[in-house]
């Protein structure tokens, strides 16, 4: 191969120079020049190079441009993830811990620009309002609500408006459902104590039922938990919300729940009293949400701890049993957990520990750790079961969503049908379908109550709604029935 040095050895490769030259005026080239298109092509070699270690680990884990970039420069330092270092795993693990707020929550933007919106308006027109947060736990609404709490603040300062009341009750810590009254009681009138009312409920009926001082300010009232404030004739919740509708309330009620299906059980009756909130459903997370998540949440670290594809396979798994970023988060520290006792060597002989190339979370990690959270002999027998009894235990899981324990043979019967009738399938008969329902009771996996006759026999579930998603969710058929 000639060399390119000097006159002479430009000459001896001036007729290769015609052969790949398509003008005659490159001929007056001068031989320094000629390894201008030898640069160029390692330039562009080089540059391949450096690209291939971070596309191996974000080729395939976001459609964001933005979280993929951040992504490459955290590779570029993975060396410096030692997974024997204690404080790296203390940052770590403290980096997926569910107590760590992030400083951006992604993936409900527009849920939160609706409340914001909606508690906005409130204060600008300085009226009163309620709106029902409702989602499947783990969904972000608690995060969400914590955001927009911080947002209303800076915003009323900017708008030189009188800072809000801020009242955040947690349902589940109060002693009797009616204790509610007495916390906005409190915030309305910290210090006046007036024993004329035979309730805390009537004394805020009438101050909210006669004009205020002008210098009254607005209330921004959350219940979380709020379907822990259900009582046999729903009094409270419906009370709770009338508040909002006398003449001059001030109170800007935000109810969060995790019952999906508690706005349809209590919202026609607001619906009559006038008072219907409005409706914010925070759906469960899906793959690519929770693998945006999980990536932002380690991209704050100056190091890659875990493999692309494994945070793929938990964000996959997750997202098809219930969508709950909290779980998410849990098997990806037990992940964590499990590659940390595979480096001290407390392992089983069985297990293979890490190269030193690859000290970091891998798919066998992910899935150990996914098979330890899900994995029972509840899903291995709910699996193996044949197609219509699988049918039934998908029918039990949705009437039995909620606070609904229990139904009848004759109201599992008609959920069944639905599912059939919907996706074209014979059904058994009632007889039939009560044999399969016995089989079920016998295995443990559903539990009969004590009735004469078969249809109004009652029916509740003996094993978790979970492991009946888990277990069926592989299956496209049930995955949609399910839904």
């Amino acid at each position: 191969m000639p060399t390119i040095a000097g006159s002479e050895k430009s000459k001896s490769i001036e007729t290769p120079r015609k052969r790949k030259l398509r003008s005659e005026e490159v001929n007056l080239i001068s031989g320094d020049s000629i390894p201008t298109p030898k640069k160029l092509k390692s330039r562009r070699r080089i540059s391949v190079s450096n690209l291939t270690t971070p596309e191996k680990e974000a080729k395939e884990v976001s459609n964001e441009n933005l979280a993929v970039d951040n992504l490459s420069d955290c590779l570029s330092s993975e060396s410096n993830w030692n997974p024997r270092d204690e404080e790296h795993m203390r940052v770590v693990k403290e980096a997926l811990h569910v107590s760590k707020a992030p400083s951006t929550i992604v993936c409900r933007e527009d849920e939160q620009r609706l409340l914001f919106e909606f508690v906005k308006g409130c204060l600008d027109q300085q009226k009163a309002g309620s709106v029902y947060i409702c989602g499947c736990p783990g969904t972000g609404k608690s995060l969400s609500m914590e955001k927009v709490v911080q947002q209303v603040g800076d915003w009323s300062k900017q708008a030189c408006l009188p800072p809000v009341d801020t009242l955040s009750v947690n349902c589940t810590s109060l002693t009797k459902t009616t204790d509610i009254f007495i916390k906005i009681l409190e915030l309305v009138e910290p210090v006046k104590k007036n024993n004329c009312y035979s309730s805390p409920l009537q004394h805020l009926q009438s101050l909210f039922s006669q004009k205020q001082e002008s210098s009254s300010r607005m209330m921004l009232i959350i219940a979380d938990e709020m379907d822990f404030l259900i009582t046999k004739d729903r009094g409270v919740l419906h009370d709770l919300f009338m508040l909002t509708t006398l003449p001059f309330s001030r109170c800007i009620l935000i109810g969060v729940a995790n019952a999906i299906d508690l706005a349809d059980r209590f919202l026609p009756k607001l619906k009559s009293l006038n008072c219907k909130p409005m409706v914010i459903t925070f759906r469960a997370y899906s793959k690519d949400q929770i693998l945006r998540i999980l990536r932002e949440r380690l991209m704050v670290l100056p190091y890659v701890a875990f493999q692309s594809k494994a945070l793929e396979l938990c964000a996959r798994k997750v997202a098809a049993a219930s969508g709950d970023m909290r779980m998410a988060l849990s098997v990806c520290r037990s992940a964590l957990e499990i590659l940390e006792i595979e480096i001290r060597g407390y392992s089983g002989p069985e297990s293979q520990g890490p190269t030193p190339d690859d000290p970091v979370v891998r798919i066998d990690h992910m899935a150990a750790a996914l098979s330890k959270t899900f994995k029972s002999p509840v899903v291995d027998t709910i699996q193996s079961l044949p197609q219509h009894q699988q049918i039934i235990m998908c029918s039990a899981a949705k009437a039995f969503r909620g606070t609904k324990k229990d139904a009848t043979v004759g109201e599992l019967n008609k959920l069944y049908l639905e599912i059939c009738k919907s996706w074209v399938i014979s059904p058994a008969g009632i007889t039939e379908f009560t044999n399969m329902c016995t089989v079920l009771n016998d295995q443990g996996i559903l539990k009969f109550g004590q009735a004469r006759r078969d249809k109004v026999t009652r029916v509740s579930l003996r094993v978790d709604e979970s492991d009946i998603t888990f277990a069926l969710q592989g299956i496209r058929f049930f995955r949609n029935c399910l839904v």
